[in-house]
């Protein structure tokens, strides 16, 4: 299995393509935030991943719809109140669709997608458990405390980013390897003790892991 390409993850179509005036995403800001939304849903498992030669009203529908089934932003409101400007509140929502992703683990849907990629040890070791509490924990069994599904919500984001370039095998062994930009420490080195997404070294950890999505070289 090879990293994430465009066969298996999603991508927009160039924007030199005529659009009709009631497209959601006519413009580049509504495009790319669309996308943020979608990139951030597949890293949660709520999608998955396939590709999208346009994402249009179809696409977006679908995304919603799933990500709604979540648990995430069924309250916001997507049609403008009376006398409002559709374009920006539409850019609004989805600024606060993006944030809400982001501050809303979903350890159901994470915790078996990390566990296939990365192993049960591994993760168990980067979550600072046990295999035993992982494995009660992903068949619900006991309940996930918060601060470990925080954990697991921020590698879902990080190996997604590394799966960019890497097969499984590969993202495995990121985490084990020594870094420069980490100034000779490992990833799983940064994500020891106590950690929480916030805290510096956790938060250089997925520095690294977006430069290596958004790196031609990678």
């Amino acid at each position: 299995m090879t990293g994430r390409t465009g066969a298996d993850t999603f991508r927009i179509m160039s924007q030199d393509r005529t659009r009709s005036d009631d497209d959601p995403f006519a413009d580049r800001e509504s495009s790319l935030l669309g996308f943020e939304v979608l990139t951030k849903a597949e890293a949660m498992g709520i999608v998955g991943g396939g590709a999208v030669l346009r994402l249009d009203s179809e696409v977006w529908e679908d995304a919603l719809e799933r990500i709604r089934r979540a648990g995430i932003g069924r309250r916001l409101r997507w049609e403008a109140p009376e006398g409002g400007h559709d374009r920006d509140y539409f850019v609004r929502r989805l600024e606060q669709l993006s944030e809400a992703l982001e501050e809303s683990p979903v350890p159901a849907m994470e915790g078996p997608k990390l566990e296939a990629m990365l192993g049960r040890d591994l993760l168990a070791r980067l979550l600072g458990i046990s295999v035993v509490s992982l494995r009660r924990y992903l068949s619900g069994a006991r309940r996930m405390p918060d601060r470990v599904a925080a954990r697991l919500h921020y590698l879902a984001f990080v190996t997604f980013h590394v799966a960019g370039g890497f097969t499984d095998e590969g993202v495995r062994l990121w985490f084990d390897r020594p870094r420069h930009l980490l100034d000779g420490a490992t990833a799983a080195e940064l994500l020891t003790g106590d950690w929480q997404p916030e805290d510096p070294r956790p938060r250089r950890v997925r520095e690294l892991a977006r430069w290596l999505d958004s790196s031609p070289a990678t």
